[in-house]
């Protein structure tokens, strides 16, 4: 008798349980192919230093902007973008979320976050051996790999407040009026009783 096979549970990192598996394992090589360039480029592929930084620079700007514009909206229903005020020259970011009524697969979540806050920091600890190692040519690099990454982590952590703060500041007032509507019943209950 052959043993049944187990399903994963939901919000478990298979990304066969993702509502968008294309956009999840595209999301999920940039993410890694800039890193891996970097690591591995240089010292298996070739020694050309120029090269290595040119890929893994397209490589990076192609996460940023995959990330930024299809991956943030289709896993998690979120998207961030940046508008400058023309008379001004200010600057301001916006955030939008899909709603309340869109459901968010749990794998897909837990995938986005992960991947979000993971590559930031291995781009530090990549900083952090390239200090050490006295390679201040590939910490130009690194550095311009971290401001991307931090930029798009930023972004989308405010973003996620703001959508959380928006259904919040919705309910308040969906329960404030709701609140209101009974009390100035009840008052006006209180005093049609009163003048009879």
């Amino acid at each position: 008798m052959e043993p049944a096979q187990q399903t994963p549970a939901a919000g478990s990192l298979s990304w066969r349980l993702s509502s968008h598996p294309i956009t999840l394992l595209t999301f999920l090589c940039f993410r890694i192919s800039s890193l891996l360039t970097y690591l591995f480029g240089l010292r298996l592929f070739t020694s050309n230093f120029v090269l290595i930084f040119i890929i893994t620079i397209l490589l990076l700007a192609a996460d940023f902007y995959y990330l930024k514009n299809i991956a943030g909206r289709r896993l998690v229903g979120l998207r961030w973008w940046n508008e400058v005020d023309t008379s001004t020259g200010d600057s301001r970011w916006v955030f939008e979320s899909a709603g309340e009524g869109r459901e968010i697969n749990a794998t897909d979540k837990r995938f986005f976050w992960i991947a979000l806050y993971a590559q930031p920091v291995l781009w530090v600890l990549l900083a952090i051996v390239a200090l050490v190692g006295l390679e201040f040519i590939w910490l130009t690099l690194v550095v311009i790999a971290l401001v991307l990454t931090l930029t798009n982590a930023l972004a989308y952590s405010r973003c996620d407040k703001f959508s959380h703060a928006t259904g919040f500041a919705s309910n308040a007032m969906y329960g404030s009026g709701l609140a209101r509507n009974l009390a100035s019943g009840m008052v006006s209950n209180w005093f049609s009783r009163g003048g009879r």
